[in-house]
């Protein structure tokens, strides 16, 4: 997976910084800046930190961004919402531990990721991950900028909790679905980080602490 990241990044900034060579040779080095800068930009966004997976019963947010909503989708059913601004780390990792059930792409719309009602029109990746009898739904879903989803992993696949499985390019948004097994433990407009951030713990082992592997907190 990491592997997929720098090759993006570098696709990206070479393609800029060739262009801006050409429109310096044309025009001149003001004009070439903002090409190169862009280049500068696309190397830091496509960055891939490690990070501290908790132990325990819980579900780990799936990527890094600001949570716009907690909404009950119906009786059984939560609805967390993670917006990424294109200041955010974009790969995305596994909620829990598991195989890999399920996974639907969805052609769509390109409407600004932090417009929920739009959004929920654009491209997506929708993927289910089964495991210790529990399933988590998190879909990747495209914004304004992004044309292309990447999941690395197909179905069958067996991922840990906080594994990297795929990247969405530049702004957008990430949707986890939790059943009435689990008790939410974040609210709207905190920040949470992929893999270590935790979202939500099982229900029937609520009075179980959390462990990590480092002294941080995990929000």
């Amino acid at each position: 997976m990491r592997g997929v990241v720098l090759i993006e990044g570098i696709r990206y900034a070479v393609g800029l910084a060739g262009a801006g060579f050409i429109v310096a040779w044309i025009a001149s080095l003001w004009f070439a800046a903002p090409l190169w800068f862009l280049a500068i930009f696309c190397l830091y966004f496509f960055r891939d930190p490690d990070r501290q997976v908790p132990v325990g019963p819980v579900a780990v947010s799936p990527a890094d961004g600001k949570v716009v909503a907690v909404k009950e989708e119906d009786a059984n059913t939560t609805r967390i919402s993670i917006f990424l601004s294109p200041f955010d780390v974009h790969v995305n990792r596994a909620p829990i531990s598991g195989v890999v059930s399920r996974v639907e792409y969805r052609k769509g719309r390109f409407y600004p990721a932090i417009l929920q009602a739009k959004s929920m029109l654009n491209e997506q990746n929708i993927v289910t991950i089964a495991g210790g009898g529990y399933c988590v739904v998190f879909k990747q879903i495209a914004g304004l900028l992004v044309r292309r989803i990447i999941f690395t992993k197909k179905v069958g696949d067996r991922v840990s909790v906080g594994d990297r499985v795929g990247l969405i390019k530049f702004g957008s948004r990430v949707d986890v679905l939790l059943g009435s097994d689990w008790d939410i433990i974040v609210g709207c407009g905190v920040r949470v980080l992929a893999g270590t951030s935790v979202i939500a713990r099982r229900r029937s082992d609520r009075m179980m602490p959390i462990s990590s592997n480092s002294d941080e907190s995990v929000f």
